[in-house]
């Protein structure tokens, strides 16, 4: 072999002893999978880096990879970077296992950027761009991922990768980084609605949800509405309304961030809405009917959730809904509060199986790392499932949500509101 045995922890032959009992379960798993690979060869190679995404190496690239299974560096670096195997089958086929193991009609599909900082030029789409990860405009590429929600589990479904213009217009980048002809410049919420469309065809779902990025943005919730599906999308504090009383516009505009700010205390309710290690958190909320301005003048319909965070600094966020005006807040907040999920969905897939840790420039090599990385992540799902430990109880259970029929309490202790909340939740 070409690399060294340095780059791999001193303790590898613990970490392959400890590994035995998953490769197991990992193997079954695989089996509906690698058929889809055209040679034996490289399912041999899809299989070694599959191990190696959900190994514990610090660092989930080709080369530690190759060295922990005893492969040459470079075959694993062309089987993820420029291999001749379809993507879209292993992602068609996880989608429909998905469906299949952890779909309802209860179910949430999210979506979100997801940004992963570079130091050089020459990757597929890097450009100085937002970066969440820095919290800062930064050298970075961006994708647009989707994740999924149920009763029973989550992971993520699907991912795009953002395409700056000067990339979709640049035809020595698009060379340089193999894009296909087929692909053109589309903006993120542009991205996050195909992905939708595609997704949410196959998938049994009640709501969307997204971060404030994409739900500022009317032309994709009139794109929504447009095709019934409802959402709850998180938007910017600077977004305008006109107040709905008895179903009339009333003249004038507010911004959201000024007319929670004159909410008098009695009209916050108070809800709990699930035990985290620090505790069990609460919030308050408040729900409004308020008509939105589309881009020719006319109005929308649409209610306005304000959830603020109970702690020493709050947190407050504003989600629109095009809900039915019937739609409890309870409701609203549950659904609010299963959206975090996909943020739970990037952290363990960068923090377990490598998401942001490749090597790779090309359109193809950045496609075919999602797809294995988010291929790892379900195999972990399953087997958290298999376990006992999703995130969610089962249907039948009465949890996670207590509706508090109590006045708010003027300090910070929460103790004196819990009871109340499982009184009221028990006469519901």
């Amino acid at each position: 072999m070409g690399s060294t045995r340095s780059i791999l922890p001193e303790n590898i032959d613990d970490i392959k002893r400890k590994m035995k009992k998953m490769l197991g379960g990992l193997a079954i798993f695989l089996g509906n999978y690698l058929p889809l690979f055209r040679d034996s060869r490289t399912r041999e190679n899809a299989d070694c880096f599959m191990k190696g995404l959900l190994s514990p190496l610090p660092r989930k690239t080709a080369e530690p990879i190759a060295e922990l299974w005893d492969r040459e560096r470079k075959t694993i670096q062309r089987f993820v970077g420029e291999g001749c195997w379809d993507d879209a089958l292993l992602e068609n086929r996880m989608i429909r296992e998905i469906g299949d193991k952890i779909g309802s009609p209860k179910g949430v599909l999210s979506v979100d950027p997801s940004a992963f900082p570079k130091q050089g030029k020459h990757s597929v789409g890097v450009d100085r761009q937002w970066c969440g990860n820095q919290g800062k405009i930064d050298n970075c590429q961006v994708g647009v991922f989707a994740g999924y929600s149920s009763p029973k589990g989550h992971t993520l479904v699907g991912k795009r990768l953002y395409l700056p213009e000067e990339w979709a217009k640049s035809k020595r980048l698009r060379r340089a980084c193999k894009i296909p002809k087929t692909v053109f410049f589309k903006t993120k919420w542009e991205l996050a609605d195909d992905l939708i469309q595609e997704v949410g065809s196959r998938l049994p779902h009640d709501w969307i949800t997204s971060d404030s990025e994409f739900g500022r943005c009317q032309e994709w919730r009139d794109r929504l509405n447009g095709r019934k599906e409802q959402y709850l999308l998180d938007v910017p504090c600077n977004t305008t309304f006109h107040h709905s009383i008895s179903g009339e516009c009333l003249a004038g505009t507010w911004k959201v961030s000024e007319y929670a700010a004159t909410l008098p205390q009695e009209k916050w309710v108070r809800f709990e809405v699930r035990k985290t290690a620090n505790g069990i958190k609460y919030v308050d909320a408040v729900m409004v009917p308020i008509f939105t301005e589309k881009d020719d003048g006319t109005l929308r319909r649409e209610i306005l959730v304000i959830i603020r965070t109970v702690e020493k600094k709050p947190e407050i966020k504003f989600l629109l809904s095009n809900a039915p005006s019937n739609t409890s807040l309870g409701t609203l907040l549950k659904v609010a509060d299963q959206h975090w999920l996909i943020e739970d969905c990037f952290k363990r897939a960068k923090g377990e199986v490598g998401l942001d840790q490749y090597e790779v420039r090309s359109w193809v090599g950045w496609h075919h790392h999602m797809t294995l990385s988010m291929l790892a992540l379900w195999f972990l799902e399953i087997e958290r499932i298999r376990h006992g430990t999703a995130f969610f109880p089962s249907d039948s259970s009465n949890h996670s949500l207590y509706h508090c029929r109590v006045p708010l309490p003027k300090a910070s202790g929460l103790e004196s509101t819990g009871k109340a909340c499982v009184e009221a939740n028990a006469q519901e």
